[in-house]
């Protein structure tokens, strides 16, 4: 089943008013694929699945994961309305944050944010960091209600 299967179903399900966009905060010279996330995610942090609804993996394959009627778990404080997108990478070769995305990753992304803009058209695209003051991180390493504010 596609994305726009799945969200046409369930877009009026609940309210999303926002999308945020995280980084997977991994080295860009290692693959960390869906299956390694999925892993992180339930063994480590004890999640029932991924936390993202999408996951961009560097070859630019847009990986749904945590379906978008259900609340996510990416975005403490902010879940029950909206939805985490991912990108494989956020880390540069030695371990320091950096917009690592690939070519086919940006494509990819600006791609799911168009499509997730026509299912939820009042939502503001916003990265992680953007959130509030007290979001300590740079994910996703990049400023993504700027770059994406024409959507």
């Amino acid at each position: 089943m596609t994305y726009q299967n799945i969200s046409s179903q369930y877009q009026n399900y609940r309210r999303i008013a926002l999308i945020v966009i995280h980084c997977s905060a991994t080295r860009c010279d290692r693959d960390f694929p869906v299956e390694a996330l999925r892993h992180a995610h339930v063994h480590g942090r004890n999640f029932a699945d991924i936390g993202y609804h999408f996951y961009i993996t560097r070859d630019g394959v847009i990986h749904c994961c945590r379906p978008v009627d259900h609340i996510g778990a990416h975005a403490r404080g902010w879940n029950d309305h909206s939805l985490g997108v991912c990108y494989e990478g956020g880390l540069d070769e030695h371990g320091r944050p950096a917009d690592t995305r690939t070519i086919d990753q940006k494509i990819a992304l600006i791609a799911l944010l168009r499509q997730l803009r026509r299912d939820y058209p009042d939502t503001r695209i916003m990265g992680h960091r953007e959130l509030s003051a007290s979001v300590r991180k740079t994910c996703p390493c990049f400023t993504a209600s700027k770059e994406y504010q024409d959507l």
